[in-house]
């Protein structure tokens, strides 16, 4: 049951429900998590819930664009001010994973969008999370090559695919381990390792 009141404003009622939903992911199957259970999660009818979404399918596309907005809006933050491209891409991959921590029902449901079959608004917010995502990491790839930090040679494409596949990684093997903060231990040295294919020989 929520400890949140039952009258607040549509707004936040929204957020909620969004918080509401990422919550119950980490803790279950998201494809088994219907309106009913994020009504009862919330303390809340279902009529209750469908005065502000008008569908299952609208509450998941409102889930994806939570998770798009807060995680590039903290990737962004983290690479901020770093003294170089690499030094930002590696404080975006331990932002990422710290993010993944503290949200685990994310995973779930990007996996979850990802996996299905026909295009949905919440899997093209998906795709488009990770398109934006592989833009920004394209950018400080470059930066770091024209600066001789990064290979002259390295392929950008490649590099920005495998920093995602490399997060990714991780969150598969912590939740086959049901220990999704082992992440948090796993990641500087797993970094580390990336960097090493990744930076001009010295």
């Amino acid at each position: 049951m929520s400890d949140h009141p039952k009258n607040l404003p549509a707004d936040e009622r929204r957020a909620v429900t969004i918080e509401s939903v990422v919550k119950l992911a980490g803790s279950r199957n998201p494809s088994e998590i219907t309106t009913a259970a994020i009504a009862k999660h919330m303390d809340l009818t279902q009529g209750a819930l469908f005065r502000h979404f008008p569908n299952k399918e609208a509450i998941w596309q409102a889930v994806m664009e939570w998770v798009a907005e807060r995680l590039l809006h903290r990737i962004d933050r983290a690479a901020q001010g770093m003294e170089s491209p690499l030094a930002a891409l590696e404080a975006m991959f331990m932002t990422h994973v710290a993010f993944v921590v503290e949200h685990p029902g994310v995973p779930r449901m990007m996996f979850g969008e990802l996996q299905r079959a026909e295009s949905t608004p919440a899997k093209r917010m998906a795709q488009t999370l990770i398109q934006r995502y592989a833009e920004r990491l394209h950018v400080l790839l470059e930066q770091g090559k024209a600066c001789g930090e990064l290979s002259r040679n390295l392929d950008r494409e490649a590099a920005a695919t495998l920093f995602i596949g490399t997060v990714q990684g991780l969150v598969m093997q912590s939740m086959l381990a049901g220990d999704v903060a082992r992440m948090l231990s796993d990641a500087p040295r797993v970094f580390a390792i990336y960097r090493r294919g990744i930076e001009a020989s010295q």
